[in-house]
């Protein structure tokens, strides 16, 4: 199988307002080239797109090519999950949402320290391995957002899964937080086939800054910023595919044209990454990855990844001229969404970041610097 799965999470919008909005026709497009370069593995879950992923994958995918002819994976997201009854309801309404009579591939979605306690009260890995008896499901496994130490106690205690999914990227492979590296290393010493999330860290590693992007482009000018995140992500011993969550036909010509004869970095190529690494943690202000779990629970609505995206612009554009443009942004966000300073502290986005990042801290950042009296907010947040 070819080393690049298609990940349905940041598909192109028809109102980029509006993240269930998918743009099913481009979609379509993009669906017919991926396979029509011998691709076949799609990732996809509930919670993706304001749960419009699923449907989107349906129309574009399920809807029109033999079920033989591409692997889907799904997953379980235990936010929706209240009740160890509630979860073989789930699986069958993905499976009747997907257009499909069994998923190659279902995940327990964002195992951690904070979810994997709750995975083990309802029991969801004895379910997923009588989902997979029942052949609703061909392998199982769960997607991982956490430390090498539980990583490590997962594995121990269930040596059913076969499946592990990692954030893996060259600015995260030595990070202390995300243990990108030390991660992978415990999944390499349990057997487990690896599949890549986040190679390019939510756009991070595309948006680089000028001084970094310049190394890159003098060691291989015809390469793009994404080919190199990569490749270094596939080029790993034991990982079977690299997910890209990709947005646009031109994103998967990219992807798919490098990656259809793959070719793994050179040590020289991998040394050029951790030089490139370190000139971006030296300019990043908030390592935000724009996947969203944190607005799945906020009671305010708040639109905090899309803050911390247009927080970053600001910092990057300082003393260019656009940094008023950023407000101006912010301030027409928080007509739909609440604002940075309605976050009520409740940690519920914490808890579902995988990043760990201190959330409610930065939005007291924001609020400060974003929230001036010369633009104009609505009387209260949502």
């Amino acid at each position: 199988m070819k080393k690049l799965g298609f990940g349905l999470m940041r598909l192109p919008l028809l109102d980029e307002s509006d993240r269930s909005t998918v743009d099913v026709e481009t979609v379509k497009g993009m669906v017919d080239r991926y396979l029509e370069r011998g691709f076949t593995y799609f990732d996809t879950a509930h919670r993706y797109h304001d749960e419009a992923s699923e449907p989107a994958t349906r129309k574009a995918l399920t809807e029109r090519y033999p079920r033989d002819q591409y692997i889907l994976t799904n997953k379980i997201t235990l936010n929706y999950i209240h009740r160890q009854e509630d979860q073989e309801p789930f699986l069958r309404r993905q499976l009747e949402i997907c257009g499909v009579d069994y998923f190659d591939n279902y995940l327990l979605h964002n195992m951690g320290a904070v979810w994997y306690p709750m995975a083990e009260r309802l029991g969801t890995f004895q379910f997923l391995r009588e989902m997979r008896d029942k052949g609703l499901v061909r392998h199982i496994g769960f997607s991982f957002h956490g430390t090498a130490e539980v990583l490590e106690q997962i594995l121990q205690d269930h040596p059913e899964t076969e499946l592990v999914q990692l954030q893996i990227n060259y600015l995260d492979w030595e990070d202390p937080n995300i243990q990108s590296r030390k991660c992978y290393e415990v999944a390499r010493k349990y057997g487990k086939e690896i599949v890549v999330m986040e190679p390019v860290k939510g756009g991070t590693l595309v948006n680089l800054p000028e001084e970094a992007a310049a190394l890159l482009r003098r060691a291989d000018p015809s390469a793009s910023l994404a080919s190199w995140a990569i490749r270094f992500a596939a080029g790993l011993d034991g990982v079977l595919t690299v997910l890209s969550g990709m947005s646009s036909l031109e994103q998967l010509e990219d992807n798919t044209g490098y990656m259809e004869q793959f070719q793994p970095l050179s040590s020289d190529e991998i040394h050029l990454l951790e030089r490139v690494a370190e000139v971006i943690r030296s300019k990043a202000e908030i390592a935000c990855t724009n996947c969203r779990y944190c607005t799945t629970e906020c009671p305010k609505q708040i639109a905090i990844p899309d803050y911390f995206g247009l927080y970053n612009n600001m910092k990057r554009l300082k003393n260019t001229g656009y940094t008023a443009n950023q407000k101006v942004y912010y301030a027409n966000l928080a007509q739909t969404h609440g604002k940075a300073s309605d976050c009520i502290r409740c940690g519920l986005c914490e808890k579902n970041c995988p990043q760990r990042l201190p959330i409610r801290g930065l939005l007291e950042t924001i609020s400060r610097e974003m929230e001036s009296e010369d633009v104009r907010f609505p009387s209260s947040g949502k």
